[in-house]
């Protein structure tokens, strides 16, 4: 797969995290590639400033720990203002899904216009 949608990633992140609970980076990219059939492969340029970003607008918090190896790394949860975005985010992409799918099986109608 090539590129995602501008915002999907934000909203992939916060889904995983509501699912899993705190993460660290790397546990959060290769759970979106478990979870698509290794269709996204996401490297650090791309999801350390996703990380960032949605740290820096209050919707996930980051603390320092210990990962599974005991190496330090830093774990990202998501915060209550987060989960209000994340279901503003599903039912905005649920929606934009809906009317593409929409389009597309009208698409191949052939009726009037």
């Amino acid at each position: 797969m090539g590129e995602i949608l501008p915002g999907t990633l934000d909203l992939l992140v916060l889904k995983t995290l509501e699912t899993l609970g705190p993460l660290h980076g790397y546990g959060i990219a290769r759970r979106l590639e478990q979870v698509s059939a290794q269709a996204l492969a996401l490297n650090q340029g791309t999801l350390y400033p996703a990380l960032l970003r949605l740290e820096q607008r209050g919707w996930i918090r980051s603390t320092w720990g210990a990962s599974e190896h005991n190496r330090r790394a830093r774990f990202y949860e998501l915060t209550a203002s987060g989960r209000k975005r994340l279901a503003r985010e599903t039912a905005a992409w649920e929606e934009t899904a809906a009317v593409v799918a929409r389009v597309l099986a009208g698409a191949t109608g052939g009726g009037d216009v």
